[in-house]
């Protein structure tokens, strides 16, 4: 498919506004919601801090007012028993601190003074319990905000007693100030919490205690008066669930089944954002956090960002939650962008049209480029004719595309000329049937066949039966999977078998159709045949450093075998001639020193026909090329040198042909190599080469191996049998050698002068010359 290039500029234009448009939107979009969200979450934790601060600050004055009415009872500044004085004190607190709804003291004798707010007849209400041995009055005052007693009245049915109250017992176990939990007053209906302190007496026991009642709906009405966002609320949870402060207070007590006030928990308040943000499935959930906790949730659809303040305090285990929708911060910056993307949108369309246009003037000079270079394509217009009026761009590529043209005969030809004078042979093949379509001379050379015989003939027709030739068999076409690298043997038209490493691609056209194979054969049976004579010298090797190492290892045994068993012998003939002397001859005695002497001679009759079994193998001497022979045993060991590192260096020069047994002296190259590589190896810090050197020394070769290693320690006898400096050596590859140079008329020795390292020369003699 074609695509039109007025079309595409058109496109590419308003695309590309459209998308440079939408990505800066976007990207302004996102970072400024990012920082919108970020603000949220910061005026949320703000929110959440000022709410601690006022809950604080509004209840740290009962702490102080508690605390003060104990130590003037305490301290006698207004006796604890003079219910009186007490009334005044208490009266006093709670008309400097508006947030108290009733301060009292609860005597250990059940005497109680209570002095609290009240709705009529008088803004003040006492109520005096007095205990005077079994006799109890209960008394109510109501008082003016001057002191003044409005009314009074008894109430003889009463029977409220202080010391079974939870604020009482809580503060003479706890014998210190405490805080009650939040808790629905009874007669006020308000929310409120109760703090209490002792009055101690001068021993260890206390003589009462001071409570003071403190309405916690001003909290509410405080969170009712904090701007969050437009719609966002801030709440007061208890460690329990409860909620205990709302901007909505009417929410937050809840009737049970008997008439009284309880708070609702958040699990049940009529707040669906609350619950759902702060709401848990747990029956015992647990509210308090030791540190800020931002999240986010989502309700019908909208999100919504909340958070959880830590604690108030270890004696008011409340945390503060705060939840705002998320599009009272972000909706203006949502707008904009939606705005901006109708922007974003009418400037594409609008730019679209003008590209149009444009697209229309630039594309119509390029038209007519196309339409000439079609018609030079099929030979309707000469190339030199002069260009229409158009780009100089366009007048440069037609140049160009003269320029390629051109360029593309003489690659041809040159394709040509290189197919039909490669040194390889090559061909190319029919795709459809694997026919030879074309060959060059060195594939004619190469298989003794012309040109007009390989035409029509296939490479298998030319593969010895069994070689594993692989393709162009004459079952189908050439697939798309065509490519061979293999090696096969091929018959030459004689009958002489030949290795060649044949390579094959499947050449196509632009539409992707197979035109031909090309295909390269190479005569590799020369390599092969060097291969071939480096593996049996590598096995001549093994089988000759076998013989060799047993022949010294059974020399070495009968040698040191041989001693001991002269020595039995020798005794043995020395018992049977002193027996022989004595009048008082034992026959038992002469019959076992006669076979004592008898199985010696028989254990060394073996040992030597043992050593004769395994002699070592003298061969066959011939004359040889030294500098072939180490190129093969360089082969050898160069896998081992690789893995340790070390680099194999020569400089042999031109050598006439030398006199000895082939095998042999490559077992001596072989072992020396390897004794340097090992050297070079057990010692990280040397230089890792290996330099192997040969010279004329009179009518004989010298070879020279050195390395850079740590060289032979003082004390060593290098040629000894069973002498070794390796762990784990056998101490017979340097005597072997010495003595495998020494049966081809050489000599092998160590040279001391050459430092640092070590340095091993032998000698051989060269062939005679005719």
């Amino acid at each position: 498919m074609r695509n039109s290039l007025g079309a595409l500029l058109a496109i590419g234009l308003a695309g590309l506004q459209f998308v440079a448009v939408l990505v800066i939107v976007f990207s302004s979009y996102l970072t400024s919601e990012r920082a919108l969200l970020d603000h949220a979450r910061n005026l949320l934790s703000d929110v959440g801090t000022n709410t601690i601060e006022h809950s604080k600050g509004f209840l740290n004055p009962a702490r102080g007012a508690a605390e003060l009415a104990a130590r003037l009872a305490q301290n006698h500044i207004v006796a604890s028993d003079n219910p009186d004085a007490l009334e005044q004190l208490l009266f006093q607190q709670l008309q400097i601190t508006p947030q108290f709804a009733g301060l009292y003291y609860g005597s250990e004798d059940g005497g109680f003074v209570y002095v609290m707010r009240s709705a009529g007849p008088g803004p003040f209400r006492t109520k005096f319990v007095l205990i005077d041995g079994e006799e109890r009055t209960t008394e109510l005052v109501w008082r003016d905000d001057d002191f003044n007693v409005i009314e009074r009245q008894f109430d003889p049915a009463d029977t409220f007693d202080p010391r079974t109250r939870p604020w009482y017992v809580r503060a003479r176990e706890a014998m210190g100030t405490i805080w009650t939990d939040p808790y629905i007053f009874f007669s006020s209906q308000q929310p409120g919490i109760t703090l209490s302190a002792p009055v101690l007496n001068d021993g260890d026991g206390i003589r009462g205690v001071v409570g003071v009642d403190i309405e916690i709906s001003e909290i509410s009405d405080f969170l009712a008066r904090l701007k969050i966002g437009d719609t966002g609320k801030a709440m007061i949870i208890n460690r329990n669930g409860d909620v205990i402060a709302h901007p909505n207070p009417d929410l937050i007590k809840t009737e049970d089944s008997d008439g009284t006030l309880r708070f609702t928990s958040i699990n049940e308040i009529e707040d669906p954002i609350a619950r759902a943000a702060f709401g848990s499935d747990d029956a015992d959930p647990d509210f308090l956090v030791s540190k800020e906790e931002p999240f986010e949730f989502s309700h019908d659809g909208a999100v919504y960002v909340s958070t959880l303040m830590p604690i108030i305090s270890e004696i008011l285990p409340w945390t503060i939650a705060v939840y705002a929708p998320e599009d009272d911060f972000t909706q203006v910056i949502k707008k904009n962008r939606e705005d901006n993307l109708w922007i974003a949108a009418l400037v594409a369309g609008i730019t679209g049209f003008i590209g149009l246009l444009l697209a229309e003037f630039i594309h119509k000079p390029v038209k007519a480029f196309a339409v000439r270079s079609a018609l030079i394509s099929q030979g309707e217009i000469d190339p030199s004719e002069p260009l229409p009026r158009t780009y100089k761009e366009l007048a440069h590529a037609n140049e160009t595309l003269v320029q390629q043209i051109v360029a593309r005969k003489k690659t041809e030809q040159e394709y040509g000329q290189t197919f039909d004078l490669a040194s390889r042979g090559m061909a190319q093949i029919e795709p459809a049937t694997g026919r030879f379509l074309r060959v060059n001379a060195s594939l004619c050379e190469m298989t003794g066949y012309d040109a007009a015989e390989l035409t029509g003939m296939r490479i298998s027709d030319l593969a010895q039966p069994g070689s594993g030739v692989q393709f162009a068999s004459g079952e189908g076409p050439l697939d798309a999977s065509f490519a061979i690298n293999q090696e096969a043997w091929l018959l030459r038209k004689d009958g002489r078998p030949i290795c060649a490493a044949v390579n094959a691609i499947l050449i196509r056209d632009h539409e992707g159709r197979p035109l031909h194979a090309v295909v390269t054969i190479d005569d590799v049976t020369e390599s092969k045949e060097k291969e071939s004579q480096i593996a049996q010298l590598n096995s001549d090797l093994s089988h000759l450093a076998r013989g060799n190492t047993m022949g010294q290892m059974a020399a070495g045994l009968a040698h040191e075998l041989n001693q001991p068993l002269a020595v039995i012998a020798q005794d043995a003939d020395t018992a049977l001639l002193m027996l022989d002397q004595d009048a008082r001859r034992d026959p038992e005695l002469r019959e076992i020193l006669a076979e004592i002497e008898q199985q010696s001679h028989r254990a060394a009759d073996i040992i030597r026909a043992l050593r004769g079994f395994i002699r070592k193998d003298e061969g066959t001497r011939t004359a040889f090329d030294f500098v072939n022979l180490f190129g093969q045993t360089r082969r050898l060991v160069q896998a081992e040198a690789n893995q340790a590192g070390v680099t194999i260096r020569a400089d042999l020069g031109d050598l006439p042909p030398v006199l000895g047994n082939r095998i042999q002296v490559a077992q001596v190259l072989v072992n020396l190599l390897r004794n340097a590589i090992e050297a070079i190896a057990g010692d990280p810090q040397a230089e890792r080469i290996v330099t192997v050197t040969a010279r004329r020394d009179g009518d004989r070769l010298e070879v020279a191996v050195r390395d850079t290693g740590p060289g032979i320690a003082q004390g060593v006898n290098l040629f000894s049998q069973f002498a070794t400096t390796k762990r784990d050596g056998m101490g017979l590859g340097l005597s072997i050698c010495r003595t495998m140079v020494e049966a081809n008329g050489g000599r092998l020795w160590h040279d001391p002068e050459v430092t640092p390292g070590a340095c091993f020369r032998f000698t051989l003699p060269f062939a005679a010359t005719t």
